[in-house]
């Protein structure tokens, strides 16, 4: 959700129009769940609420807010969407989308929630379908991702709360080469993941950036170790061996990461416990870096190969803390 309330303010920054859709219920077999989210544009899409014919009439159904609302104006809709008998498709549920044409009058809001989600904390949404628009927000100790509306006695739809926490997956990612390059390919199209990328070397970075990543161009990308938050991700694949080791040492020394993956082989690993040791690094803190990185069995050195073999380790390991 930050990548995609930040690109809905960059939209609306430039005067052009977006549409933020959120699957609010489903029932029976549907093939995202309640709180996933994604942003129309009149010619661009971030995110998905699944695919197939059910995603394609949400876009046009987007498109034709854009098209028939006054530029700048908020519009608020709830469409019901029986998968089977409507779409065609095998899942045979039933899902329930929001749509929110974001105007003028959204900014306010959307700027207090990056600021929430951007220092780790979560929040409650509750937004107007009626006649009234207002959107309001509660900060929460957590999130539960809980989505609900609420009807009036006729049935009409009034309130739309949703719940929005933090990216699960936060990576610091040190290194813009080939396998940066590739693994932010995957991993920018992660919604559950926001990513920092880190490299002194401005020219390295590509012209196009995935919303859930920001580039942090600096000469001294330690700073990005201490700024990261608990429980980070932290993949270290520079161009200089001597501020991997660094790089490793700040994040050994934090003892607060989730993962800590070097790219490189059982040598170089082998050479930088020795090192780690002799500056005070205990062995149980040292065991807990990883490398090499990926998981196993693929031996294709292509750095695409590599970035699939890394991505799945992060979400594999992700998965296990759920």
């Amino acid at each position: 959700m930050p990548a995609l309330i930040r690109q809905a303010r960059r939209l609306l920054d430039k005067g052009e129009a977006a549409v933020l859709i959120t699957v609010a219920q489903t029932k029976g077999s549907a093939p995202r769940n309640a709180g996933t989210r994604m942003l129309v544009s009149n010619d661009q899409l971030w995110q998905t609420i699944g695919g197939g014919h059910l995603e394609w009439q949400a876009i046009r159904q987007a498109r034709a807010l854009i098209q028939q609302s006054p530029i700048g104006k908020s519009t608020r809709q709830v469409e019901h969407y029986p998968l089977g008998p409507k779409l065609g498709q095998c899942c045979g549920g039933m899902v329930t989308l929001v749509f929110e044409l974001l105007g003028s009058e959204d900014l306010e809001w959307l700027e207090e929630l990056a600021v929430l989600l951007d220092t780790g904390k979560s929040a409650q949404r509750r937004v107007g379908m009626g006649a009234q628009h207002d959107v309001s927000l509660l900060e929460l100790p957590h999130s539960l991702g809980h989505t609900r509306l609420d009807h009036d006695l006729d049935g009409h739809t009034q309130w739309f709360t949703d719940e929005l926490s933090p990216p699960a997956i936060p990576v610091i990612l040190f290194g813009a080469g080939h396998i940066g390059k590739a693994l932010v390919h995957f991993l920018g199209s992660l919604s559950d993941c926001s990513v920092t990328w880190v490299d002194e070397r401005e020219a390295e970075f590509p012209d196009s950036i995935p919303s859930n990543v920001q580039v942090h161009i600096t000469d001294f990308p330690e700073e990005a170790v201490a700024l990261a938050p608990a429980n980070a991700y932290f993949l270290v694949m520079t161009h200089r061996h001597d501020l991997d080791q660094k790089l490793c040492q700040h994040i050994l020394q934090r003892n607060d990461f989730r993962y800590a993956g070097l790219i490189g082989s059982q040598t170089k690993r082998q050479q930088f416990e020795k090192r780690f040791r002799q500056r005070g690094i205990e062995d149980n803190v040292i065991e807990r870096l990883t490398c090499p990185i990926g998981i196993g069995h693929i031996r294709s050195k292509e750095p695409a190969a590599i970035a699939v073999a890394i991505t799945a380790q992060l979400l594999q390991l992700h998965e296990s803390f759920l």
